[in-house]
């Protein structure tokens, strides 16, 4: 008997395609096959980089850039969040409350960038990333008599910071210094009311709530924002919720601003959450359901002015 054979041919290891065809055209067709799945890897490998480096992109597009700025004296921090474009754009400068971290502010930057506003958040001396001494210790080392007029006065003061943040962002290119608002609450409120002074080509002041925590306690801050109504350079939006600590500014200085016959509008808006913080900084920073039509209503009407 003929023994059978143990051994494999290439009919038993190939496909049925390559039996009984020459080891040439077997090689090359694998060769081929293994070439045009390189080039599927490469494309694909290609594809993944690239959407990689788009991800990479737009999340660098949703953080803000630190900027140093001078103020003639230490330099100051702050973060400029850009809308998609090359501008050029109008812009926010959003002056923060008491708060001693104001951070870069990413709930309000998400309402206003996305209508094509830059928003800048510069930190004036003593908070956040700018140093100095922070201005409520200054406050609080006055004696109490004097604390109220020590707060005016460092509030006086620090509109100089305000303004060097304001000729910072006419500087850069993506920005229109033509149409540039002061907005801001508290603290900030009042900050922008001191600095809507000034003839500093501003087109619009938006304080929300100012000096609204100190009102009741501070004859000297009441005296001194009436003033500052008096000499306001740009249209005046005042905003307030109806549960804030205190309504009196946007009563007296509504009344103080009809007297005068000022570009001035005031509004009262319903109860923001359940307490006088959330009316106060909560509706400030967060309710742009709420108030951000209206502002944004307004602040159209003052640009169109502009041209």
């Amino acid at each position: 008997m003929t023994p059978r054979s143990t051994g494999t041919s290439a009919c038993d290891t190939g496909t049925q395609r390559e039996c009984g065809r020459p080891s040439s055209l077997i090689t090359v067709r694998r060769i081929t096959r293994l070439s045009f799945l390189a080039l599927r890897t490469k494309r694909f490998l290609c594809g993944f980089l690239l959407c990689t480096l788009a991800q990479a992109l737009a999340v660098a597009q949703t953080k803000p850039e630190e900027v140093v700025f001078s103020s003639g004296g230490p330099e100051l921090h702050g973060f400029l969040w850009k809308p998609e474009g090359t501008g050029p754009f109008p812009a926010i400068v959003w002056n923060h409350g008491s708060e001693k971290l104001p951070g870069s502010q990413p709930a309000l930057t998400k309402f206003y960038t996305a209508h094509s506003y830059v928003f800048f958040v510069p930190h004036r001396r003593g908070q956040g990333r700018s140093p100095g001494n922070y201005i409520q210790d200054l406050v609080a080392q006055a004696p109490p008599g004097e604390r109220a007029r020590r707060m005016v006065e460092l509030q006086q003061a620090a509109v100089v910071d305000v303004i060097a943040g304001l000729n910072y962002l006419k500087s850069r290119p993506f920005v229109d210094p033509a149409r540039i608002v002061i907005s801001a609450c508290s603290y900030g409120g009042i900050q922008t009311l001191l600095t809507g002074e000034r003839d500093l080509g501003v087109k619009a002041l938006v304080p929300f709530a100012p000096g609204a925590m100190s009102w009741e306690q501070n004859v000297a801050l009441q005296d001194r924002l009436v003033r500052a109504v008096d000499l306001a350079k740009a249209p005046v939006f005042l905003l307030q919720a109806a549960n804030d600590y205190s309504l009196a500014p946007s009563r007296v200085l509504s009344e103080e601003a009809n007297k005068k016959k000022k570009d001035f509008q005031s509004k009262i808006y319903p109860a923001f959450g359940s307490t006088h913080q959330d009316g106060h900084w909560g509706f400030c920073s967060s309710a742009t359901d709420v108030w951000g039509n209206d502002v944004l209503a307004f602040l159209e009407t003052q640009m169109k002015a502009s041209h």
